[in-house]
């Protein structure tokens, strides 16, 4: 049947072209030439608007030639910077899917129902009580600001004020307190509630990169001095600069004390919990108001999959509800019967979210652990932790690297140090080694500053990172150390 419309339907299996390209791409065969060639690339993609529609083949023929061949490696075996990684094939086809099949989130649907199933299964994978609920959403930006939104409805409220109906009370001041090393997320979502990026109290930390305890009873009494309240004590569950993961049974024990919402970064390294090594350094995070996680990153989920989890879901309602509506609720028949999917909206997340209209995400992390399994993630995770304490140990051995920061959940942050060089020196050698592995392509970490020493830091969430990945980036930085100081 042909649709009056000059898009095309129906041609699917027209994309078996496109999985060949994206399979050459996922080998990596070759170096990364997309930053060398962008001159080429943007001059065949930079045309005028086209009056008249080339064709579904024209388009296919850019995607295989021109845009695949040039995307983003960060699923090289090699890559280990920022916390991020390419989803891997069960991800992958769920997403392709949903687009088809699942394109919104909301009626009565399959991938609907994975929303609620998945999340179910992400909380018995980390270990939350029953009663605690999610929702999904667009990363760890809008997870954060969801949590803490729900944490803003809940301080606010204590003082006898909805602050989702009538604002933020006059004459009050609100804190939230959180590490240095807090994610520069959590002051922005501060500014989207209207508390203030200043408002965002930064404590030192100690020499292990978690927060100072002392130092966070010390302002905490200060600013209740000063009449200001806490509103709300954040902690990370690994930071990005180091992996560091803050003491949480005493930041829960604190927020006990003073009445204010414990709420838990975990978008990278709450899923260290599985580790058995470490799984104590998470004592008391059920305790916890609400916590963040990203499955696009150590779940390696595609981008754009976040997750809010909170121990009592109506505080989310009351906070992000749209409010009743004839053109939504209005919709469904009176007695609740169902025979098309559109009698009803199904499992509901949209008064619990941002958004409105949303992709499925759901079916992502369903595919993903219904292929891998509580044992895959652990392993994954077990690996990776692993991964960071060889090469610590390859980092130690070497009298030409340094060790900065030592190994918690994936993250060692090192540098290159023969010990013939001032700091300024050091600083700027370990900026040229990380721009020549950046443009070799074969080991891709990513750098940061650690006691103002400028690091070299990989960060193993990739599946497909192997041992010899992490040994190699090593060798690497001490031959090119070498090449270029002397």
């Amino acid at each position: 049947m042909k649709y009056p419309d000059a898009a095309s339907f129906g041609d699917l299996s027209s994309l078996t072209e496109i999985s060949e390209a994206l399979d050459a791409f996922n080998r990596f065969e070759g170096p990364d030439n997309a930053g060398r060639n962008q001159n080429d690339w943007k001059s065949s993609l930079n045309v005028p608007l086209p009056e008249r529609g080339e064709g579904l083949n024209a388009v296919l023929d850019d995607l295989k030639e021109v845009i695949i061949p040039n995307g983003l490696r960060n699923g090289h075996p090699g890559f280990a910077g920022w916390v991020t990684t390419a989803p891997t094939t069960s991800g992958t086809a769920a997403t392709l899917a949903s687009t088809v099949a699942g394109s919104q989130r909301h009626w009565v649907q399959t991938f609907n129902y994975l929303e609620t199933v998945s999340l179910n299964w992400l909380r018995e994978l980390i270990g939350l009580p029953d009663h605690w609920q999610g929702t999904y959403c667009g990363g760890g930006s809008s997870a954060n600001l969801i949590c803490l939104g729900a944490a803003r409805q809940w301080a606010v409220e204590q003082q006898g004020v909805d602050p989702s109906m009538t604002g933020l009370p006059d004459g009050k001041q609100w804190r939230i307190y959180a590490s240095s090393e807090v994610h520069h997320v959590i002051n922005r979502a501060a500014a989207i509630l209207g508390i203030g990026r200043r408002s965002v109290m930064p404590i030192p930390v100690n020499q292990n990169q978690e927060i100072n305890i002392a130092a966070l009873r010390a302002q905490l009494d200060k600013d209740a001095s000063n009449g200001i309240l806490p509103m709300s004590i954040v902690a990370t569950a690994g930071t990005v600069n180091t992996g560091a993961i803050d003491p949480i049974n005493e930041l829960a024990d604190i927020c006990e004390e003073i009445g204010a919402w414990l709420h838990i970064d975990g978008a990278y390294g709450m899923f260290g919990v599985l580790d058995e090594r470490i799984a104590d350094r998470y004592d008391g995070y059920q305790r916890a108001g609400s916590i963040a996680l990203d499955p696009h990153k150590w779940l390696a989920a595609p981008v754009g999959n976040g997750v809010s989890m909170v121990n009592d879901r109506s505080l989310m309602g009351r906070a992000f509800t749209l409010e009743p509506a004839s053109y939504l609720e209005g919709s469904a028949l009176s007695d609740g019967t169902v025979v098309s999917p559109f009698d009803n909206f199904g499992e509901l997340y949209h008064d619990f979210n941002l958004d409105q209209s949303a992709p499925s995400k759901g079916v992502q992390v369903w595919a993903i652990l219904k292929e891998i399994g509580r044992d895959g993630m652990t392993d994954r995770v077990v690996r990776h932790n692993t991964f960071a304490r060889r090469l610590e140990e390859r980092v130690a051995s070497n009298g030409k690297l340094e060790v900065l920061s030592k190994a918690v959940l994936s993250i060692c942050c090192f540098r290159y140090n023969n010990g013939e060089l001032d700091e300024p020196t050091l600083n700027e050698l370990n900026a040229k080694i990380a721009a020549q592995l950046r443009a070799e392509s074969n080991f891709v970490p990513s750098t940061t500053l650690v006691g103002g020493k400028y690091a070299i830091r990989p960060c193993y969430i990739n599946p497909r990172t192997r041992l010899s990945d992490v040994y190699g980036l090593a060798d690497r930085v001490v031959e090119i150390g070498d090449e270029i100081s002397g």
